[in-house]
């Protein structure tokens, strides 16, 4: 299935005009998707939450040293609240309460929900006679089935 996916996927960029077809062999590091593809694709998984993590880390950084926005213009600098220690504890604690059911769901069945085709064996020339979209696209998935595809 994540064979499938990923063919589907990338080659949405082949719609851009005159660089589409390129875009997507370069994101295939090939003709089809193979090895290369699969090391990018994860790579990319593995290494995004963590510039995700540092920019997070950054922008309160930033907040913290500069301070946020004022769209009046009206000074008030008798009502600031210091961003440490009452919005880092609540940025903390809020990041633990999502930290915990994620780690708990993560270690303790990691495959819940999961799609049991995703074990088998890839094979490029049969496509899977069910497929259908993870549960957070299954709105637009029954927005574009509801349309008759001849009008």
């Amino acid at each position: 299935m994540s064979f499938w996916g990923a063919t589907v996927i990338t080659n949405l960029f082949s719609a851009i005009p005159y660089i589409g077809q390129t875009l997507v062999e370069w994101a295939w590091g090939g003709f089809s998707v193979d090895n290369p593809t699969l090391t990018r694709f994860f790579a990319l998984h593995f290494l995004l939450p963590f510039i995700i993590t540092s920019l997070t880390f950054i922008h309160l950084t930033f907040l913290h040293e500069t301070g946020s926005n004022n769209p009046l213009g009206i000074p008030s600098n008798c009502d600031k609240i210091p961003f440490h220690p009452y919005f880092s504890s609540k940025d903390i604690l809020g990041f633990m309460t999502m930290l915990l059911p994620l780690m708990s769901l993560a270690m303790f069945s990691p495959n819940l929900l999961g799609d049991p085709e995703n074990f088998t064996p890839a094979n490029p020339l049969v496509t899977p006679p069910h497929i259908k979209p993870e549960w957070y696209f299954l709105f637009a998935y029954a927005i574009l089935r509801s349309i008759p595809n001849k009008l």
